[in-house]
């Protein structure tokens, strides 16, 4: 058992008791990292004095070593370590000697498990941010190919008022530039190198973290050595953002679960997204968008998983935190794979224009526009609503849309209507008219869709 520790203890751990402890089993994710820290931490100890040249690139050569040999499959990281730092300062020390035994010196595992989990999160917030953006321009390029393609809107589940497919779609495009948003805040706020608070507080060795912190990227460094090795709010920061992105991609989800039914039929799932049945030879389940709905639940309970570990724990570190790493892991990567997979998915959906208008004419959805006509014709409001429902009970008993009711019926119910109804009710000018900003007007829309072709560029 290759430990960093031992001479203050008389007998062996329980193998129990190690293989609890252990962490190398998930903390090998990040040897990277643990290399990338240790050559930053070595080249400042020998520009602070602290090591010598020679002993700096020793170190630093059998760290390049160990990496490439690791990437290479030559190196395999086994439970013969405790964890990834005692694997690569044992593997270090083997190949160089004694100069491998200094790479400690000045820091903690402590200090050093912050950095490398920080440095890991940093860089996968920096992959997640790229399958976001791939995400938003699939569904750029779904908001510019249907600008006139009008659809249902939908309040409580029921049939509302008209818009187009680029707005609806459009609606998911800001809750996912938010979510990019929240990753940038969290990566700025996260930006400062732990390295260097060694245990709890800091060393006697005459440290230079601000340069440790240059080379590894970090705008600074942390500014308490105690809240630096027992803070992990950038952990809870990121599964919450990463919930939010969960929960926006189970809604898109569920919505095309709806529009893939029978009853709907708004799009046609692409084979390589849809799986069939073992029993019923006609089924095509939208099992890809069911699964990433279901792991949203996964990503949640990281969440409060992470928050229950922090919410009891004194500072400063505490062997509890352990327990950030395997939860945090695996959201990463459902994340990441959720986003990849659903981008897949809604790139290669085919939508039925016809179905969806068709709906929304079947749904009433110009009712409110056929009253705003009556208000046009100095009819009051109110007055105005009483007719058009009793307009909409007609057409339900007739089983017919507004569109296709005879104008002598309208007439029976209101004199005011006259021929020009038709027009007033029609999808597109339903849609057409509702210009504001924020609307699903087409000339609103082609402003917005320039707005987003700008943002992807420029993000």
């Amino acid at each position: 058992m290759a430990q960093l520790w031992g001479g203050r203890f008389t007998k062996e751990t329980d193998k129990l008791v190690y293989n609890f402890n252990a962490s190398i089993s998930f903390d090998q994710k990040f040897y990277k990292q643990d290399i990338r820290g240790s050559k930053a931490h070595v080249a400042m100890l020998a520009k602070q004095g602290i090591l010598t040249e020679e002993e700096k690139n020793q170190i630093t050569e059998g760290l390049d070593g160990i990496l490439a040999d690791v990437e290479a499959g030559k190196l395999a990281i086994t439970s013969e370590y405790e964890d990834i730092h005692s694997f690569v300062e044992a593997n270090l020390i083997d190949r160089i000697g004694d100069a491998g035994k200094k790479l400690h010196t000045g820091r903690s595992r402590n200090d050093q498990v912050a950095l490398d989990m920080k440095l890991y999160v940093r860089d996968e917030i920096d992959e997640t941010d790229k399958e976001l953006k791939a995400l938003l321009v699939a569904l750029q390029k779904i908001m510019e190919e249907n600008v006139h393609t009008y659809m249902p809107g939908f309040t409580h589940l029921q049939k509302a008022q008209p818009v187009t497919l680029a707005h609806h779609v459009g609606a998911y495009f800001e809750m996912f530039k938010r979510d990019r948003d929240r990753l940038f805040d969290i990566r700025k706020r996260m930006n400062t190198c732990p390295l260097g608070a060694g245990a709890l507080a800091g060393t006697t060795y005459p440290l230079d973290r601000a340069y440790t912190a240059e080379l590894l990227g970090f705008d600074a460094p942390t500014r308490n050595s105690m809240d630096s090795v027992s803070d992990r709010d950038y952990v809870i920061e990121l599964l919450s953002a990463f919930s939010t992105i969960m929960m926006h991609l189970s809604r898109f989800c569920e919505e095309i679960i709806l529009w893939n039914s029978n009853e709907y039929r708004f799009v046609e799932i692409d084979d390589a997204y849809s799986t069939g049945s073992s029993i019923m030879p006609q089924k095509k389940n939208p099992d890809i968008a069911e699964l990433v709905r279901g792991k949203t639940g996964r990503v949640y309970g990281a969440l409060t998983s992470i928050l229950t570990t922090m919410k009891g724990i004194p500072l400063a570190y505490n062997k509890d935190m352990q327990e950030d790493k395997e939860l945090t892991f695996d959201a990463i990567d459902t994340v990441k794979g959720c986003i990849a997979l659903f981008t897949g998915m809604v790139s290669t959906m085919q939508f039925n224009k016809a179905n969806m208008e068709a709906s929304a004419k079947r749904g009433f959805t110009n009712a409110t526009d056929a009253a705003d006509y009556l208000v046009n014709h100095g009819v009051p409001f109110r007055d105005a609503h009483g007719i058009v429902g009793r307009l909409v009970l007609l057409c339900l008993d007739k089983g017919i849309s507004l569109d296709e009711l005879p104008l002598e019926e309208y007439k029976e119910i209101s004199p005011v209507f006259e021929e020009d109804i038709y027009e007033a009710i029609s999808m597109k000018t339903c849609v057409e008219k509702r210009v504001t900003l924020g609307a699903p007007g087409p000339s609103v829309m082609e402003q917005v869709i320039a707005e987003n072709r700008e943002y992807l560029e420029k993000n």
